[in-house]
């Protein structure tokens, strides 16, 4: 039976096919073949087609993607690939979306009564036998594009298990089957996926007002709850949030169904972290393409405009680049300076971060600690002999027309500007000042630890809407602040 609708439903999509390429003409801007579009990274889901494995990614991504100016492209899920992701570069986005469900041993063993028995793993599996297989490729894939898009700020959208992966990157925790762990206790049952009508099948969420989901939603929001009906295809979801994220939207039973970094998001600087548990891209009315509601391609939509602003940073700053003069080279006696210098300064670093649980720093260390104190002493004295004249041939120097003594250049070192001296007394201050900080550290410590008491008495409720109204207070201070800043600034 459930073969037959599968049929069915692929019927009905390539009958739908020639629709989807219409409304995406209608979405596209008039090509520019000068233009080289981003580059967004897709990983595929393998199935067994004529027994062979098959790679594929859901059309209903694909068409949104390039409809709103970008180019998929795919990641084959095969043996190997994981090593080869810097051949996929440049990398302006990532999209994650269907698969397996993700290796318990990558976020598992950090949560008290996280996972299953022997025999309700039986039961998973038995009932969710595609999901429940696990796919160790996939995940050191997926979790490795995830992670450099968190060190890179590269725009990341998640979708299912794609918001899996990117809580588990950051440190998050899974529930390994919702029915089994979070359904016994939750406040109202809710059935996260139907294989009778995977398209049709819909279960209201909460929106958090204040979020990204709340402002491309709010025309539709129901009642005072903000309540939105969404599509889902899942049994696992987050446990426990990664901190850096904040919560959009919840399930009546408690699981999170959207969640992003409100540092990292502003989609027209190219800045977009975002996870969804449900399915935006599938939310459309019985036998059409048209969308539930207006907002439900907006995640794509914003997600390709951040990607779009990375694209043109990552061009700005290259032109940048080479525009800048070539570096000279060191000797060998400087670049060896440089290399004592490095050491010190990374040595003046991490007293700084590890204060007294660093303990005293040992002979050879105190001595490249010195030359550290050297440099900065002899620098400083450099860069207000700049500002005076040489003192060798007694000529003053033309700043305006960016000329350096011959004096200069013949004694081998370069004087700072006034940015570099003062860029050198702030490091200089930050170690002087470590001890002040350290005392300093200690008393938020103590703060924080009775701020995590109390809130480890508050329920998930509680929790999303102080988390929601903190947000709303940053912004609001800062639009303030904004205001007072702009208002006391002298009149040109």
């Amino acid at each position: 039976m459930r073969a037959n609708q599968e049929h069915e439903r692929s019927i009905k999509q390539i009958k739908n096919t020639n629709n989807r390429a219409s409304e995406r003409a209608k979405m596209s801007p008039s090509p520019d073949l000068a233009r080289i579009l981003p580059r967004v990274l897709i990983v595929s889901r393998r199935t067994v087609r004529k027994n062979k494995f098959v790679d594929f990614v859901g059309e209903y991504h694909l068409d949104l993607i390039v409809g709103y100016g970008a180019v998929p492209v795919i990641v084959p899920r095969v043996a190997g690939v994981h090593t080869l992701l810097d051949s996929f570069e440049p990398i302006h986005g990532v999209l994650l979306c269907e698969g397996e469900d993700v290796d318990p041993s990558l976020y598992d063993g950090g949560d008290a009564g996280a996972g299953l028995s022997a025999e309700q793993l039986d039961a998973v599996r038995s009932l969710h036998p595609s999901d429940a297989a696990i796919d160790h490729e996939k995940d050191s894939i997926e979790l490795r594009l995830a992670r450099r898009c968190l060190e890179r700020n590269i725009p990341y959208l998640g979708i299912c298990r794609g918001s899996q992966v990117l809580n588990v990157a950051c440190g998050g925790s899974l529930y390994q089957d919702v029915d089994h762990e979070l359904a016994a206790a939750a406040p109202a049952a809710v059935r996260h996926i139907d294989y009778d009508d995977y398209d049709g099948h819909r279960h209201p969420v909460r929106v958090l007002p204040g979020t990204p989901l709340h402002e491309w939603f709010a025309e539709s929001l129901d009642g005072e709850d903000n309540q939105l009906t969404v599509n889902s295809y899942h049994h696992q979801g987050v446990r426990r949030l990664a901190e850096r994220f904040v919560p959009m939207a919840f399930a009546p039973d408690g699981l999170v169904e959207g969640f992003y970094d409100p540092d990292a998001y502003n989609p027209g600087e190219g800045k977009f972290i975002m996870g969804l548990q449900f399915h935006p891209e599938r939310m459309r009315k019985p036998g059409s393409d048209e969308f539930d509601y207006p907002g439900c391609p907006k995640a794509y939509q914003e997600f390709v405009r951040a990607v779009v602003a990375y694209q043109e940073r990552l061009a700005a700053a290259a032109l940048l680049d080479r525009r800048a003069p070539a570096s000279p080279k060191l000797n060998q006696e400087m670049e060896k300076q440089r290399k004592v210098l490095v050491r010190s300064f990374s040595l003046a670093k991490n007293l700084y971060v590890s204060g007294a649980e660093a303990g005293s720093p040992r002979p050879a260390e105190q001595r490249e600690l010195d030359a550290g104190a050297e440099f900065l002493e002899v620098k400083t004295n450099q860069a207000f002999r700049m500002h005076t004249g040489c003192q060798v041939c007694q000529l003053p120097f033309r700043a305006n027309r960016r000329r350096v003594c011959a004096c200069a250049v013949q004694s081998n070192t370069a004087a700072l500007s006034v940015q570099q001296e003062k860029r050198l007394k702030q490091m200089g201050a930050t170690v002087r000042n470590a001890s002040g900080y350290l005392n300093r550290l200690k008393l938020n410590e103590g703060r924080e630890a009775a701020a995590r008491a109390l809130m480890a008495k508050m329920s998930v409720e509680q929790l999303s809407d102080l988390a929601s109204f903190y947000h709303i207070m940053g912004n609001i201070c800062s639009e303030v602040l904004d205001r007072k800043l702009h208002s006391a600034a002298p009149a040109p």
